[in-house]
Protein backbone atom coordinates (compact mmCIF):
# COMPACT_ATOMS: atom_id res chain seq x y z
CA UNK A 1 0.00 0.00 0.00
CA UNK A 2 1.26 3.54 -0.74
CA UNK A 3 2.67 5.48 2.22
CA UNK A 4 0.29 8.18 3.44
CA UNK A 5 2.07 9.42 6.57
CA UNK A 6 5.70 9.32 7.63
CA UNK A 7 6.77 10.80 10.97
CA UNK A 8 10.52 11.23 11.36
CA UNK A 9 12.31 11.91 14.68
CA UNK A 10 9.50 14.07 16.09
CA UNK A 11 10.31 16.08 19.22
CA UNK A 12 7.61 18.13 20.98
CA UNK A 13 8.54 19.93 24.17
CA UNK A 14 6.81 22.12 26.75
CA UNK A 15 8.81 24.89 28.36
CA UNK A 16 7.68 25.44 31.96
CA UNK A 17 9.00 27.22 35.03
CA UNK A 18 10.14 23.88 36.37
CA UNK A 19 12.05 22.97 33.23
CA UNK A 20 11.56 21.37 29.84
CA UNK A 21 9.02 18.56 29.48
CA UNK A 22 9.93 16.26 26.58
CA UNK A 23 6.41 15.02 25.85
CA UNK A 24 7.36 13.49 22.48
CA UNK A 25 10.99 12.49 22.35
CA UNK A 26 12.14 11.17 18.98
CA UNK A 27 9.02 9.42 17.66
CA UNK A 28 9.13 7.89 14.16
CA UNK A 29 6.56 5.75 12.36
CA UNK A 30 4.82 5.24 9.01
CA UNK A 31 1.21 4.68 8.01
CA UNK A 32 -0.11 3.40 4.69
CA UNK A 33 -3.33 4.56 3.05
CA UNK A 34 -6.28 2.64 4.50
CA UNK A 35 -4.21 1.15 7.34
CA UNK A 36 -5.17 1.17 11.03
CA UNK A 37 -2.41 1.77 13.58
CA UNK A 38 -2.76 1.47 17.35
CA UNK A 39 -0.79 3.80 19.62
CA UNK A 40 -0.96 2.48 23.18
CA UNK A 41 0.52 3.39 26.54
CA UNK A 42 -0.33 4.76 29.96
CA UNK A 43 -1.73 8.25 30.55
CA UNK A 44 0.98 10.89 30.12
CA UNK A 45 3.22 8.84 27.82
CA UNK A 46 2.82 11.25 24.88
CA UNK A 47 0.10 9.65 22.75
CA UNK A 48 -2.24 12.64 22.55
CA UNK A 49 0.61 15.14 22.14
CA UNK A 50 1.83 13.06 19.18
CA UNK A 51 -1.61 13.31 17.56
CA UNK A 52 -1.89 17.05 18.25
CA UNK A 53 1.59 17.51 16.75
CA UNK A 54 0.46 15.81 13.53
CA UNK A 55 -2.26 18.46 13.17
CA UNK A 56 -0.08 21.34 14.42
CA UNK A 57 -2.43 21.94 17.35
CA UNK A 58 0.22 22.20 20.06
CA UNK A 59 -0.50 25.33 22.20
CA UNK A 60 2.38 27.79 21.78
CA UNK A 61 3.50 28.81 24.34
CA UNK A 62 4.34 26.71 26.32
CA UNK A 63 4.63 23.93 23.73
CA UNK A 64 6.73 23.76 20.60
CA UNK A 65 7.65 21.18 17.98
CA UNK A 66 11.42 21.58 18.11
CA UNK A 67 12.59 18.92 15.68
CA UNK A 68 11.48 16.37 13.12
CA UNK A 69 9.39 15.98 9.99
CA UNK A 70 5.73 15.05 9.39
CA UNK A 71 5.34 13.97 5.78
CA UNK A 72 1.67 13.73 4.82
CA UNK A 73 0.89 12.85 1.21
CA UNK A 74 4.41 13.91 0.22
CA UNK A 75 4.32 17.30 1.98
CA UNK A 76 6.00 18.28 5.24
CA UNK A 77 3.26 19.59 7.56
CA UNK A 78 5.86 21.36 9.72
CA UNK A 79 6.97 23.51 6.76
CA UNK A 80 3.47 24.63 5.82
CA UNK A 81 2.21 28.11 6.67
CA UNK A 82 -0.91 28.56 8.82
CA UNK A 83 -3.31 28.83 5.87
CA UNK A 84 -1.99 25.61 4.32
CA UNK A 85 -2.32 23.76 7.63
CA UNK A 86 -5.91 24.98 8.06
CA UNK A 87 -6.59 23.62 4.58
CA UNK A 88 -5.67 20.06 5.57
CA UNK A 89 -7.20 20.08 9.09
CA UNK A 90 -10.65 18.54 8.90
CA UNK A 91 -10.29 18.16 5.16
CA UNK A 92 -7.46 15.61 4.80
CA UNK A 93 -6.69 14.91 8.48
CA UNK A 94 -9.47 14.82 11.06
CA UNK A 95 -9.46 14.12 14.78
CA UNK A 96 -11.97 12.50 17.12
CA UNK A 97 -11.22 14.08 20.49
CA UNK A 98 -11.31 12.24 23.80
CA UNK A 99 -14.19 14.10 25.47
CA UNK A 100 -17.03 15.05 23.10
CA UNK A 101 -18.79 17.20 25.71
CA UNK A 102 -15.84 19.62 25.89
CA UNK A 103 -15.04 19.33 22.18
CA UNK A 104 -18.51 20.29 20.96
CA UNK A 105 -19.63 23.91 21.31
CA UNK A 106 -22.53 23.96 23.80
CA UNK A 107 -24.21 27.04 22.27
CA UNK A 108 -24.28 25.83 18.65
CA UNK A 109 -26.59 23.20 17.20
CA UNK A 110 -25.20 19.92 15.92
CA UNK A 111 -26.24 20.97 12.41
CA UNK A 112 -24.17 24.17 12.56
CA UNK A 113 -21.10 22.47 13.98
CA UNK A 114 -20.93 19.80 11.27
CA UNK A 115 -22.06 21.95 8.35
CA UNK A 116 -19.44 24.62 9.10
CA UNK A 117 -16.65 22.30 7.93
CA UNK A 118 -18.63 21.34 4.82
CA UNK A 119 -19.14 24.98 3.88
CA UNK A 120 -15.51 25.88 4.54
CA UNK A 121 -13.70 22.94 2.92
CA UNK A 122 -16.16 21.61 0.33
CA UNK A 123 -17.73 24.99 -0.55
CA UNK A 124 -21.30 23.74 -0.04
CA UNK A 125 -24.15 26.17 0.46
CA UNK A 126 -26.28 25.97 3.63
CA UNK A 127 -28.98 23.70 2.22
CA UNK A 128 -26.45 21.26 0.73
CA UNK A 129 -24.46 21.21 3.98
CA UNK A 130 -27.60 20.54 6.02
CA UNK A 131 -28.61 17.66 3.77
CA UNK A 132 -25.12 16.16 4.01
CA UNK A 133 -25.12 16.62 7.80
CA UNK A 134 -28.32 14.57 8.10
CA UNK A 135 -26.78 11.85 5.91
CA UNK A 136 -23.70 11.75 8.14
CA UNK A 137 -25.78 11.47 11.31
CA UNK A 138 -27.73 8.59 9.77
CA UNK A 139 -24.43 6.97 8.71
CA UNK A 140 -23.15 6.90 12.29
CA UNK A 141 -26.43 5.56 13.67
CA UNK A 142 -28.17 8.62 15.14
CA UNK A 143 -31.91 7.76 15.25
CA UNK A 144 -34.39 10.31 13.84
CA UNK A 145 -31.48 12.31 12.37
CA UNK A 146 -33.78 14.81 10.63
CA UNK A 147 -35.29 15.79 13.99
CA UNK A 148 -32.12 15.61 16.05
CA UNK A 149 -29.94 17.65 13.68
CA UNK A 150 -31.09 20.94 15.26
CA UNK A 151 -30.55 19.76 18.84
CA UNK A 152 -27.72 20.99 21.09
CA UNK A 153 -24.93 18.77 22.49
CA UNK A 154 -26.47 18.60 25.99
CA UNK A 155 -29.56 16.97 24.48
CA UNK A 156 -27.52 13.94 23.39
CA UNK A 157 -26.22 11.07 25.51
CA UNK A 158 -22.47 10.42 25.81
CA UNK A 159 -22.55 7.72 23.15
CA UNK A 160 -24.57 9.89 20.77
CA UNK A 161 -22.17 12.83 21.26
CA UNK A 162 -19.29 10.53 20.36
CA UNK A 163 -21.16 9.49 17.21
CA UNK A 164 -21.57 13.19 16.36
CA UNK A 165 -17.80 13.64 16.73
CA UNK A 166 -17.24 10.72 14.35
CA UNK A 167 -19.72 12.23 11.87
CA UNK A 168 -17.84 15.53 12.10
CA UNK A 169 -14.52 13.78 11.47
CA UNK A 170 -15.95 11.98 8.41
CA UNK A 171 -17.69 15.04 6.99
CA UNK A 172 -15.01 15.93 4.43
CA UNK A 173 -13.94 12.37 3.60
CA UNK A 174 -10.45 12.70 5.14
CA UNK A 175 -7.60 10.38 4.26
CA UNK A 176 -6.54 10.06 7.90
CA UNK A 177 -8.50 10.11 11.17
CA UNK A 178 -6.82 10.42 14.56
CA UNK A 179 -9.08 8.80 17.17
CA UNK A 180 -7.93 9.89 20.63
CA UNK A 181 -9.39 7.39 23.11
CA UNK A 182 -12.83 7.62 21.47
CA UNK A 183 -14.46 5.16 23.89
CA UNK A 184 -12.87 6.07 27.26
CA UNK A 185 -15.93 7.71 28.86
CA UNK A 186 -18.46 5.21 27.51
CA UNK A 187 -19.91 2.06 29.04
CA UNK A 188 -18.88 -1.26 27.53
CA UNK A 189 -21.97 -1.80 25.37
CA UNK A 190 -21.74 1.66 23.78
CA UNK A 191 -17.96 1.19 23.48
CA UNK A 192 -18.48 -1.97 21.44
CA UNK A 193 -20.93 -0.16 19.14
CA UNK A 194 -18.53 2.73 18.56
CA UNK A 195 -15.62 0.38 17.79
CA UNK A 196 -17.72 -1.62 15.34
CA UNK A 197 -18.79 1.64 13.72
CA UNK A 198 -15.17 2.81 13.32
CA UNK A 199 -14.11 -0.56 11.95
CA UNK A 200 -16.92 -0.55 9.40
CA UNK A 201 -16.19 3.02 8.29
CA UNK A 202 -12.47 2.27 7.87
CA UNK A 203 -13.34 -0.69 5.66
CA UNK A 204 -16.02 1.13 3.65
CA UNK A 205 -14.17 4.39 2.97
CA UNK A 206 -10.56 3.10 3.04
CA UNK A 207 -9.74 5.75 5.62
CA UNK A 208 -6.48 5.40 7.56
CA UNK A 209 -6.87 5.45 11.34
CA UNK A 210 -4.51 6.07 14.22
CA UNK A 211 -6.28 4.72 17.30
CA UNK A 212 -4.89 6.18 20.52
CA UNK A 213 -5.72 4.29 23.69
CA UNK A 214 -4.39 2.77 26.90
CA UNK A 215 -6.65 -0.25 26.45
CA UNK A 216 -4.94 -3.17 24.71
CA UNK A 217 -8.29 -4.91 24.40
CA UNK A 218 -9.48 -2.12 22.10
CA UNK A 219 -6.51 -2.27 19.71
CA UNK A 220 -6.61 -6.09 19.65
CA UNK A 221 -9.76 -6.07 17.56
CA UNK A 222 -9.27 -2.84 15.66
CA UNK A 223 -5.72 -2.38 14.39
CA UNK A 224 -3.26 -4.05 12.05
CA UNK A 225 -0.11 -2.79 13.77
CA UNK A 226 0.52 -1.61 17.33
CA UNK A 227 3.14 0.81 18.66
CA UNK A 228 3.73 0.97 22.41
CA UNK A 229 4.71 4.37 23.87
CA UNK A 230 6.48 5.05 27.15
CA UNK A 231 8.06 8.29 28.34
CA UNK A 232 7.57 10.05 25.01
CA UNK A 233 9.21 7.27 22.98
CA UNK A 234 8.00 4.28 21.00
CA UNK A 235 9.51 1.33 22.86
CA UNK A 236 7.99 -1.54 20.86
CA UNK A 237 6.48 -2.08 17.42
CA UNK A 238 4.61 -5.20 16.40
CA UNK A 239 1.89 -6.68 14.29
CA UNK A 240 -1.35 -7.07 16.22
CA UNK A 241 -1.02 -10.80 16.91
CA UNK A 242 2.73 -10.60 17.47
CA UNK A 243 2.39 -8.14 20.34
CA UNK A 244 0.13 -10.47 22.32
CA UNK A 245 2.16 -13.62 21.67
CA UNK A 246 5.77 -12.41 21.53
CA UNK A 247 6.00 -9.08 23.39
CA UNK A 248 9.65 -8.17 24.05
CA UNK A 249 9.81 -4.96 26.07
CA UNK A 250 9.30 -5.16 29.88
CA UNK A 251 6.84 -2.25 29.76
CA UNK A 252 4.70 -4.10 27.18
CA UNK A 253 4.72 -7.14 29.46
CA UNK A 254 3.51 -4.87 32.26
CA UNK A 255 0.64 -3.60 30.12
CA UNK A 256 -0.35 -7.13 29.13
CA UNK A 257 -0.21 -8.36 32.72
CA UNK A 258 -2.49 -5.53 33.84
CA UNK A 259 -5.40 -6.86 31.76
CA UNK A 260 -7.95 -8.72 33.93
CA UNK A 261 -8.58 -12.27 32.76
CA UNK A 262 -11.60 -14.51 33.27
CA UNK A 263 -9.23 -17.27 34.41
CA UNK A 264 -7.88 -15.18 37.30
CA UNK A 265 -8.90 -16.38 40.75
CA UNK A 266 -10.11 -13.70 43.11
CA UNK A 267 -10.32 -14.27 46.84
CA UNK A 268 -13.71 -12.54 46.93
CA UNK A 269 -15.22 -15.33 44.84
CA UNK A 270 -14.36 -17.88 47.54
CA UNK A 271 -15.03 -15.70 50.55
CA UNK A 272 -15.51 -17.55 53.81
CA UNK A 273 -16.62 -15.42 56.77
CA UNK A 274 -14.26 -15.30 59.72
CA UNK A 275 -15.31 -15.58 63.34
CA UNK A 276 -15.44 -11.78 63.63
CA UNK A 277 -17.66 -11.36 60.55
CA UNK A 278 -20.23 -14.02 61.48
CA UNK A 279 -23.57 -12.65 62.67
CA UNK A 280 -24.29 -12.79 66.39
CA UNK A 281 -26.51 -15.60 67.60
CA UNK A 282 -27.67 -16.87 70.94
CA UNK A 283 -24.87 -19.44 70.80
CA UNK A 284 -22.00 -16.93 70.63
CA UNK A 285 -23.37 -14.04 72.68
CA UNK A 286 -21.69 -13.89 76.09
Amino acid sequence: MPELLAVRDLHTQFFTRDGVVRAVDGVSFELAAGETLGLVGESGCGKTVTALSLMRLIPMPPGRIVKGAIMFDGQDVLKMDDDEVRGIRGNNIAMIFQDPMTSLNPVLTISRQISEALELHLKMDRSEARKRTIELLELVGIPSAKKRVDDYPHQFSGGMRQRVMIAMALSCNPKLILADEPTTALDVTIQAQILELLKGLAKEFRTAFILITHDLGVVAGMTQRIHVMYGGKIVERAERHGLFTMARHPYTHGLLNSIPRMSDTFRAWKWIPSEKSRPLSSANVS
